[in-house]
């Protein structure tokens, strides 16, 4: 006699809540409406020299069963690291550095995969019997954000990050693909509205129109400061390295005013808390190779590897006008580092 799954969609998120996630819900393993904007997207160049996001893997991110062929259903979920300290737009000391909230503690990669991996083990009991299932952190090709909004997690913002109508933005997002036929849930109302907050925030610029986009906009991710200090290894356009001002990896200014975070919840993570918090410049400039590598050991801002984090430096050191970083900067100018030379150069050019 065949064995029959007791696995519904309410227990399945229940098990997600119970596991820790602050949202949980349901989506149907198939293509959303969202891939094709994606495609559009990266065709257009506005995805920079992220390839990874344009090579063979974004055919895979139009469908999850060309990640998992069985997959009928997809857990999404969502765990916060918003934390007591200020946001960025809070902290006005030139003589610091801005490092983005998510990239404060513990790489949330690993903090999600160890998470997950757990869920799926508590589904399969739950459900009585084993059944194909993959877990997808944003490592994947899944267009988790578009997959997060048809679960009925929140609707995507002009920004691009899943808004949730009582929790805000600043979660982490992650899915169980599942090989089993569950009750979905359904996108929530876009309540962006005419706001702009983060449209008028941007000092790059970086958020466009984009009519077929869910929220009539997205991010060209050439002028975002996140990608311009994590993910583009050569060097800043020139024309974009004074609106930088002191980010030295990523950014959170278009959270930071979003008024659906005003009254964002406290994550419960003791792993997302700060190990360095709102760093001061002359410290970060003076760090040697094996020294970044300790301080930022299995965290996300490892990712921006030393030469391009000691170039982020440079461009917050020369937008700070601080004549007393002249000395580390002349230093700096004289890095073997063709890059960091350059980098070094132009903010003692901007002290003046």
């Amino acid at each position: 006699m065949d064995q029959v799954d007791k696995l519904d969609a309410a227990r399945a998120v229940g098990l997600a809540l119970e596991a820790g996630f602050e949202l949980a819900g349901i989506a149907p393993a198939r293509p959303v409406p969202e891939a094709s904007h994606f495609i559009e997207w990266a065709e257009s160049g506005l995805a920079g020299e992220m390839g990874y996001l344009t090579d063979h893997r974004a055919g895979i991110r139009l469908d999850p069963r060309r990640l998992l062929p069985a997959a009928r259903s997809v857990l999404c979920v969502a765990k916060l690291y918003h934390g007591p300290e200020p946001l960025s737009v809070e902290c006005g000391d030139h003589t610091r550095g801005w490092i983005s909230r998510y990239a404060w503690g513990e790489d949330y990669h690993d903090v999600l995969r160890g998470a997950l991996k757990r869920l799926a083990g508590r589904l399969e009991a739950a459900n009585g019997r084993p059944f194909a299932h993959r877990i997808a952190v944003d490592t994947a090709p899944f267009l988790d954000v578009a997959y997060a909004r048809h679960a009925g997690l929140g609707w995507i913002g002009k920004n691009t990050c899943l808004i949730n109508e009582q929790r805000g933005s600043w979660f982490f997002l992650g899915a169980v693909l599942m090989g089993l036929e569950l009750a979905p849930g359904a996108p929530p109302p876009d309540r962006c509205g005419a706001c702009t907050a983060c449209i008028d925030a941007c000092p790059t610029r970086a958020i466009v129109a984009s009519p077929r986009a869910p929220s009539g906009h997205t991010v060209d991710a050439r002028r975002c400061i996140s990608y311009l200090t994590i993910e583009l290894r050569g060097a800043i356009p020139e024309k974009l390295r004074p609106a930088m001002g002191r980010h030295v990896f990523g950014c959170d200014i278009c959270q930071d005013v979003c008024p659906w975070n005003r009254r964002a919840p406290q994550a419960r993570e003791d792993a997302f808390a700060p190990r360095l918090f709102n760093p001061p410049l002359d410290r970060l400039a003076t760090l040697t190779e094996a020294e970044f590598r300790t301080l930022f050991r299995a965290t996300p801002v490892s990712r921006a590897k030393y030469r391009g984090f000691l170039r982020n430096v440079c461009v917050a050191m020369g937008n700070s006008r601080d004549s007393g970083y002249r000395g580390q900067l002349e230093k700096l100018a004289a890095s073997a580092d063709p890059m960091i030379r350059e980098h070094a150069g132009w903010a003692l050019a901007r002290l003046g």
